[in-house]
């Protein structure tokens, strides 16, 4: 990391989107570091300090994006991305490595990185970098979504009915920013208990529901058309009518 990072300030800004990330770094040091970053920037990030956990992770968990070093003990980086590939996962994939040789670039991205950054990097530039992985699995460009007559800015954190705003608390916001993303499709109640919470966190097993329950009340509370459904022993759907 670079001397002159911790004090930027566009660390201090807001996420485009958040997102459930996971960093596998055998460093102490930079995975706290970098972790810390990433959870101050609006994201939920679990960690691992080598490369078998790190896949135990990927195996059982749901992740936006991939942050891994290569030279992890035992199964490394190039070795968890390998596996990935070869299953067919499209997870997307930024490489950490203090090589900076352009075989060694190369060979990641032939691998099927979707990005590659060199030791010691800013930062801002690793949030920027997995910000703009973010937006390529979701398909937008721009940080505004819209669903019905709600207007969702994902960088303000805001969400207007016409002019008028909803008061949503943070977790009220991350549920439907989770939901607002995948418009139409059915979110499953532990991917949003992924969105929500880092692997450490102790989970009340009513956390989603009644969150979900408060969100729906304040929906409909502004008039609005757009509703959330739920899918029985699916999850959760956010649609407005056609």
């Amino acid at each position: 990391m670079q001397a002159g990072s911790r004090s930027g300030s566009s660390l201090e800004q807001k996420p485009l989107t958040c997102m459930k990330l996971l960093f596998v770094e055998d460093s102490e040091r930079m995975r706290r570091y970098v972790g810390t970053a990433l959870v101050r920037s609006g994201h939920t990030v679990d960690t691992s300090p080598d490369g078998e956990e790190g896949w135990w992770l990927v195996e059982n968990k749901t992740y936006d994006v991939l942050i891994l070093d290569i030279m992890l003990p035992g199964l490394d980086g190039l070795a968890m991305l390998r596996r990935l590939r070869n299953l067919k996962r499209s997870d997307p994939v930024l490489l950490l490595t203090a090589k900076d040789a352009i075989e060694d670039r190369v060979r990641g991205l032939n691998e099927g990185a979707d990005d590659y950054l060199v030791k010691p990097f800013a930062l801002e530039e690793l949030l920027a970098r997995v910000e703009a992985l973010g937006r390529r699995r979701y398909q937008h460009s721009t940080s505004r979504l819209e669903i019905g007559d709600l207007k969702i800015d994902l960088s303000a954190k805001t969400v207007l009915r016409g002019n008028e705003a909803l008061e949503l608390t943070a977790k009220e916001f991350k549920v439907l920013e989770c939901l607002a993303l995948r418009q139409g499709q059915v979110v499953s109640r532990s991917e949003i208990e992924d969105c929500l919470y880092d692997d450490s966190a102790e989970l009340m097993s009513n956390a989603v529901d009644s969150t979900i329950c408060l969100l729906r009340k304040k929906i409909a509370a502004s008039g609005g058309s757009v509703s959330i459904h739920t899918r029985r022993g699916l999850g959760y759907v956010i649609g407005a009518p056609s």
